[in-house]
C-alpha cells in the first residue's frame, strides 16, 4: 500500500526543518558567537621611554612609548592597557613627557610635529607642525619647579631650531633659529632663581656653544663658544646642573664642561683611568642625577661621581649585564635611582640615593623566567607605604621585549611585549591523544552533554533565563574542546609558533592564544662585543611520518650574528612541543637567502638550501642520505634573485661543488639568464611567487560552453611589478604622465617573460598574491585618483588539443607527460581591472587541504581589518550582461568597483593594529582554514570560503533535531493508525 500524500508531504517538511536549521546556523556569525573560533590579542612593543603619573587618588597609570611607534596608559595594577595610539612609521615617535599632570606631550618626526593627548582617555588635544632643521636627536623638556611653569611652557630642541609652545592650547610662544651653520642642539637646562633656560648644542664635532635665553620671549641674552682639541661624538649629559659630560668620537674620553655665566670651561678624563678591562662599545648612560652619571662599557656597568670638573671617582661597577634608571626626585635635596642586574635565574633590584650613593636603600633578589635574557631598561617609580616611608617598584624591560612590573621582591605582573615583533610564523601538529577512557569520565561526559543540549534546546525555545545563557556560554566555551592538547580530528587544534624580532620563539595555542612554552636563542642573543643579531625565518624541519609517532616534530630557525647581511648565519633546531633547543650551529658563512625544498631525506627532514653573499649554496642537514636525496632532485632545481637596487632579476642554475673550497654539501651556482631594467624607466617594486605548499585540486577549468581551459600551473612562475622612478615616492609625488606600472609573469628557470601589461598613470605602493595560475596585485590609479586591484589569469594552451575522450582512453593524450620551461609555451592571458574602496597593508590567498574549496582573498585595509573577498569578484572573465551559461557557471555581472560586505570582515568591529601578515593554514577539513594575523595585535580565526558543507557546526542543536525526529515517527504512526481506520470503515461501507 502506498503511503499517504499529507504523510510524504509531513516527512518532506520535518527534513527541510531541520536542514534550514542547519544552514540557518552556518550562515552568519552572532554576537555570542564571537570569539568561540576566535581570539584577539593586544600589545604594544619594548618600551624605550616610560613616564609614571602620580597623583594621589584614581588608578595609577604608567605612559609609555614603544620601538613599535605605540604611546599607551598601562594600569600600574594589572598591566592592562587603558589606552594606546599606534603612531604610522612615516611619523616615528621621538619624545614623550607629561604636563601639568593630565597632558601627555610627544615630539614626532624629527621635532616636526608636537601633539598633547588627554592623559585619562588619550583623545588628542591639539597639534602643532614646526619648521625645523635636520636633528640627531631632537629634544623634548617640560619646565617644571620654576616660575616660567606657571606659563605652561614646553621646549622643543631640533637641529638649530628652538620653540616655547604652550602645553594648554599648542601656541607656539616663540621659537628662534639660530644662524650658525652645522649647530645640532643637544641640551637645555633650566635656572632655578630665574627666567633664564640655557641652550647647549654642538657647532660640527668640535665647538660647543651655550645660549643664555629668556624663556618668556625667546631672546638671547648671551652666546658663548668654546673649541676642544677633539671631536665629540654628540653623546652628551647634564651630570649636575651647571655640568655637562661629553664622549669623545673615538669614545675613549670623557670631557667635563662646566657652564658658567660668563665662561665655559673643562677638563678630560681618559675612561682607562676609571675602568679596567674595557671591551665593546662605551656608551653614557642617561642617568640625569645629581653629580653622579652611569658608564656602560660591553656588559659592565660603572657608577662614577663628579666632582666639579676635576675628575671622576668610581662608586661602583656591575660586572653582570645590569640597567640602569633616570634619577627619580624624592625631596628638594635628595634623588634615587635603581640598579637592575642579572644573577643567573634571578634579577637584584637594588636603589640607592645619590646623596649616599655607596649605600642602599632597598636590595631585593627576584626570580624570573630564564628565557627573558638580559635586563636593558628600568624605570624607577616610588610610593608611599602605610607607614609614610618610601617604597620603589619598577618597570623592567628585558631583552626578549617582555615587560615586568617588580616590587617588594616580586613580579607584579610581566606583559609578553615581543609578540607585537614577529618576523615569521609556522604552524605544528598537536601530540595524538592517548587511547584508554575511564568508564566514570565516559559517564560523566554523557551527562555533561545531556544536560548542555537541554539547555540548548531551553534556549533555542527562549525559555532560558539569564543564568542558564550564560551557563549556556560557559558550556560552548568548555565543551568546544578547542584547548585541549592534543590533535582533533578536523584539524583545528595546532600550535602557531612565531619567530620574534628579539631572537625569541613563542608557540601559542590556536584554541585560545595561549602562551604554551617560549625560548629565547641563545645564538640570536646580543653578544658582548654589542653586535645585534637578527632573525630571519622560522620553518618545519622534521615533521616524522604516521607510523613514527613516538617522535616529535621539529622546526629550524635560521638567523645571522649581527644587522648586517654578511655577517655570519646561526642555525637552531628546537623541538615542537616542548620548545627545548636541540641542536645550535653557527656558519661559517652569510645568509643572503633561504630556499626550502619540498624533499625529505629518510629521516624525515626536509631539506634547505641557504643562498650566501657570494652566491653560493649550502646544503642542510649535512648529511651523506640529503646528499644522495639532493642530488637527485639537483638538475631540476633553479634559483633566482632580485636585486632591488641595481634593478636586475637574475636566474642560476648548480654546480656540483664549489670553486675552492673542500665542503662538500657547499654548491657554486651558474647564471643562466638575467632581465636588466632600465632604471631611468622601471624601479622594482615587488616581486611574488606561490607558494611550495599550495595544493591544487584541479588542473582544468570548464567554462560555460563546456569547453575546457588548462591553467598554467607552473611553481617557477614569478610576479615582477616595476614602477616609473618618479612614481617609486609616496602617492601624489608624480603626475599622471609620469607615473606607470608594468607587470611581468616570468619564468623562473629561463628567464623567458611570458606577460607584460602596463598600467599608465598608476603607482605603488605594491601589493600581490600568486596561486594556482592567477596573480591579484593592488595599486593606486592617479588618473582616476582611486585604489585598483588588477588579476591576470594564464591558461596553457599547448594542451588544448587534450579534449578528445579517445585520445585519452587509446593513450595518446600528453597529460602524464614531463613538461619543462624549455619549451616555448603557448600560453593565453586573461586580465581585468576593479576599482577598490581601500589602501591594503597585506594580501594573502586562502589555503586548504585539498584545494577543491573556493579560493577567497585575505586582504589587510589601511583600517588595520581583514577582509575575505571572494575570487569571483576578481574574475578576468566577469562581463556586464553574462549568458545564462556563464550565470550557470557562476559568473559575476561585471561592475566598475570590488564590493565591501560589512559581513566579510574576519575581525568583525576588531582592529590588527600595524598589520603586517596574513597566514593561511589548512586545516583537515577541506571547507575551513585557519587564519592568523599579526602586527602589533594577533588575530586568529577560522575561515569557511565555501562555507561548511563537509560538517555540521558546533552550534547545531542535535537535541531539537531528535525532538523533530521523535515527533516525525510519532506523526506517522498516529497517520497510520488513521489511515487503517479509515481504510475499515471505508471496507464496512
Amino acid at each position: 500500500m502506498a503511503p499517504p500524500r499529507h504523510l510524504l508531504l509531513l516527512l518532506l517538511l520535518g527534513f527541510l526543518a531541520a536542514a534550514s536549521l542547519a544552514f540557518t546556523l552556518t550562515a552568519a556569525v552572532y554576537e555570542d558567537q564571537v570569539g568561540l573560533a576566535d581570539w584577539h590579542q593586544k600589545y604594544i612593543g619594548k618600551v624605550k621611554q616610560a613616564v609614571y603619573h602620580s597623583q594621589k587618588s584614581g588608578r595609577r597609570r604608567v605612559v609609555v612609548l614603544t620601538e613599535e611607534n605605540v604611546i599607551a596608559s598601562l594600569d600600574l595594577r594589572s598591566g592592562d592597557i587603558f589606552w594606546r595610539h599606534v603612531i604610522e612609521k612615516n611619523d616615528p615617535v621621538d619624545e614623550l613627557s607629561l604636563s601639568l599632570g593630565k597632558y601627555v606631550v610627544t615630539l614626532s618626526s624629527g621635532g616636526s610635529i608636537l601633539r598633547a593627548w588627554n592623559l585619562p582617555d588619550g583623545q588628542m588635544i591639539w597639534e602643532t607642525n614646526l619648521q625645523v632643521s635636520k636633528s640627531s636627536k631632537p629634544l623634548l623638556h617640560v619646565l617644571s619647579n620654576n616660575k616660567v611653569a606657571k606659563d605652561n611652557l614646553v621646549f622643543v630642541l631640533a637641529g638649530r631650531w628652538i620653540y616655547a609652545v604652550s602645553s594648554i592650547d599648542g601656541v607656539i610662544s616663540w621659537g628662534k633659529e639660530f644662524s650658525l651653520d652645522g649647530l645640532d642642539l643637544k641640551q637645555i637646562i633650566q635656572s632655578p632663581e630665574n627666567d633664564i633656560v640655557y641652550a647647549v648644542g654642538l657647532a660640527g664635532s668640535s665647538k660647543l656653544n651655550l645660549y643664555q635665553l629668556n624663556a618668556k620671549t625667546g631672546e638671547t641674552v648671551k652666546h658663548i663658544q668654546e673649541s676642544f682639541p677633539i671631536a665629540l661624538c654628540g653623546e652628551t649629559i647634564l651630570g649636575s646642573h651647571n655640568v655637562l659630560v661629553a664622549l669623545d668620537e673615538t669614545r675613549s674620553d670623557l670631557f667635563l664642561i662646566e657652564l658658567k655665566g660668563e665662561s665655559i670651561s673643562y677638563n678630560k678624563v681618559h675612561i682607562s683611568d676609571l675602568v679596567q678591562d674595557l671591551s665593546g662599545t662605551v656608551k653614557l648612560l642617561p642617568l640625569m642625577s645629581n653629580g653622579v652619571i652611569a658608564l656602560q662599557a660591553s656588559s659592565t656597568v660603572s657608577l662614577l661621581k663628579l666632582k666639579g670638573i676635576d675628575g671622576l671617582e668610581v662608586i661602583q661597577s656591575f660586572e653582570q649585564p645590569a640597567a640602569v634608571s633616570d634619577a627619580l626626585t624624592i625631596t628638594e635635596k635628595d634623588e634615587a635611582f635603581a640598579v637592575v642586574q642579572h644573577t643567573g635565574s634571578e634579577i637584584e633590584f637594588v636603589v640607592k640615593f645619590t646623596s649616599d650613593v655607596t649605600g642602599e636603600v632597598i636590595r631585593e633578589k627576584i626570580n624570573i623566567d630564564q628565557h627573558r635574557g638580559n635586563i636593558q631598561k628600568v624605570f624607577l617609580n616610588n610610593y608611599i607605604r602605610t607607614d609614610k616611608s618610601h617604597g620603589f617598584r619598577a618597570l623592567v624591560v628585558m631583552e626578549d621585549h617582555s615587560l615586568l612590573l617588580v616590587q617588594q621582591g616580586e613580579v607584579v605582573w610581566s606583559r609578553e611585549d615581543g609578540l607585537a615583533s614577529i618576523v615569521d610564523v609556522t604552524t605544528s601538529e598537536l601530540p595524538i591523544e592517548k587511547d584508554g577512557v575511564s568508564v566514570a569520565n565516559v559517564e560523566h561526559n554523557l551527562f555533561e552533554w545531556l544536560k548542555g543540549h537541554m539547555l540548548k534546546l531551553k534556549g533555542t525555545l527562549m525559555l532560558a533565563n539569564a543564568d542558564e545563557l550564560a551557563a549556556i556560554q560557559a558550556m560552548r566555551l568548555k565543551s568546544s574542546e578547542k584547548n585541549k592538547m592534543t590533535r582533533d580530528h578536523n584539524g583545528f587544534r595546532k600550535l602557531l609558533i612565531v619567530l620574534t624580532k628579539a631572537g625569541k620563539v613563542i608557540a601559542l595555542h590556536t584554541g585560545d592564544g595561549r602562551i604554551i612554552w617560549s625560548n629565547l636563542l641563545q645564538s640570536l642573543r646580543s653578544s658582548k662585543s654589542g653586535e645585534m643579531p637578527s632573525a630571519l625565518r622560522i620553518c618545519q624541519w622534521q615533521v616524522p611520518h604516521h607510523r613514527v609517532m613516538h617522535e616529535n616534530p621539529s622546526i629550524l630557525i635560521i638567523g645571522r650574528s649581527g644587522a648586517d647581511s654578511a655577517a655570519p648565519g646561526v642555525l637552531s633546531v628546537l623541538d615542537s612541543y616542548s620548545g627545548e633547543e636541540l641542536n645550535s650551529l653557527k656558519l661559517d658563512h652569510s645568509v643572503v637567502q633561504i630556499i626550502p625544498l619540498t624533499v625529505k631525506d629518510s629521516s624525515e627532514h626536509r631539506l634547505q638550501l641557504i643562498v650566501d653573499s657570494h652566491s653560493r649554496a649550502h646544503l642542510y642537514p649535512r648529511s651523506p642520505d640529503a646528499m644522495n636525496v639532493f642530488l637527485h632532485e639537483m638538475p631540476n632545481t633553479y634559483l633566482y634573485t632580485v636585486d632591488i637596487e641595481t634593478n636586475v632579476i637574475r636566474g642560476h642554475s648548480l654546480q656540483k661543488s664549489c670553486d675552492n673550497s673542500a665542503d662538500e654539501y657547499c654548491f657554486s651556482t651558474k647564471e643562466l639568464w638575467s632581465i636588466v631594467f632600465p632604471s631611468d624607466t622601471e624601479r622594482i617594486a615587488i616581486s611574488e611567487t606561490r607558494k611550495m605548499n599550495e595544493v591544487v585540486h584541479a588542473q582544468a577549468k570548464i567554462i560555460a560552453d563546456q569547453d575546457v581551459m588548462y591553467k598554467y600551473l607552473s611553481k617557477n612562475l614569478v610576479f615582477v611589478a616595476t614602477v616609473s622612478p618618479k612614481a617609486s615616492g609616496e602617492i601624489g609625488s608624480a603626475a599622471p604622465e609620469e607615473a606607470w606600472l608594468v607587470a611581468y609573469l616570468i619564468d623562473a628557470v629561463t628567464g623567458r617573460i611570458l606577460h607584460r601589461v602596463t598600467h599608465h598613470g598608476a603607482q605603488g605602493p605594491v601589493h600581490a598574491v600568486v596561486s594556482e595560475n592567477w596573480v591579484v596585485y593592488h595599486y593606486f590609479n592617479l588618473r582616476a585618483h582611486r585604489f585598483e586591484m588588477a588579476v591576470i589569469e594564464i591558461y596553457d594552451q599547448s594542451r588544448a588539443d587534450n579534449k578528445d575522450v579517445m585520445k585519452l582512453i587509446l593513450g595518446k593524450h600528453n597529460l602524464s607527460a614531463p613538461t619543462t620551461s624549455y619549451t616555448r609555451p603557448e600560453v593565453m592571458v586573461k586580465s581585468q581591472s576593479y576599482f577598490f574602496t581601500f589602501s591594503v597593508k597585506a594580501i594573502a590567498a586562502t589555503q586548504t587541504a585539498k584545494g577543491i574549496t573556493s579560493k577567497q582573498l585575505l586582504i589587510g585595509t589601511i583600517g588595520d581589518q581583514v577582509l575575505a573577498l571572494d575570487k569571483r569578484f576578481v574574475d578576468p572573465r566577469r562581463s556586464v550582461n553574462p549568458t545564462q551559461q556563464e550565470k550557470e557557471e557562476g559568473i559575476i555581472p561585471l561592475t566598475d568597483a570590488l564590493p565591501i560586505i560589512p559581513t566579510s570582515y574576519l575581525t568583525h568591529s576588531l582592529q590588527v593594529e600595524a598589520l603586517r601578515g596574513i597566514v593561511s593554514i589548512p586545516s583537515k577539513l577541506e571547507s575551513t582554514t585557519l587564519v592568523f594575523t599579526y602586527g602589533v595585535d594577533l588575530f586568529y580565526t577560522q575561515l569557511a570560503p565555501s562555507r561548511t558543507y563537509d560538517s555540521l557546526t558546533d552550534e547545531f542543536s542535535y537535541a531539537l533535531l531528535l525532538i523533530t525526529i521523535a515527533a516525525l515517527v510519532a506523526a506517522i504512526v498516529v497517520t497510520w493508525i488513521w489511515s487503517e481506520k479509515k481504510e475499515l470503515r471505508d471496507k464496512w461501507r
